[in-house]
């Protein structure tokens, strides 16, 4: 699998992409795969103010319900109703697929995330691989 060099990403499997003061949120390849095929999306609402690692929704999947952690903390300004009917469009393409933008509170918080090659590294120690 190959991740956006542009991203950062968390070891709870989510990437962000920031453009400006404004963050795109997903859910990595490696999570979707783990996963399986994707049926529901919680998405936060327009407005939620978010923090830093903690909880804003969650992914359900035939085989578990699986936690979603905000990278970064931040004030969601837009979220992808698309995923309401179409939620196993992650399973397509995780790398494109956001769940929510945000503005960022701080911006700085985003220099404490993995690189691709430092989550990669991650990945290939938890599994083994």
């Amino acid at each position: 699998m190959s991740y956006p060099t542009e991203y950062k990403y968390t070891k709870e499997h989510e990437w962000i992409q920031v453009d400006g003061a404004v963050g795109a949120v997903g859910i990595t390849d490696y999570a979707q795969n783990s996963l399986g095929d994707i049926v529901f999306v919680e998405l936060p609402k327009v407005g939620d103010v978010l923090e830093a690692g903690k909880i804003f929704g969650s992914v359900e999947s035939v085989k578990a319900v699986s936690d979603l952690f905000c990278p970064v903390s931040g004030t969601v300004t837009a979220v992808n109703d698309a995923l309401v009917n179409a939620p196993e469009t992650i399973n397509s393409d995780a790398n494109t697929t956001w769940i929510l933008k945000l503005e960022l509170a701080d911006a700085g918080q985003v220099g404490g995330l993995l690189s691709a090659a430092d989550y990669e590294a991650f990945i290939a120690e938890e599994t083994g691989h």
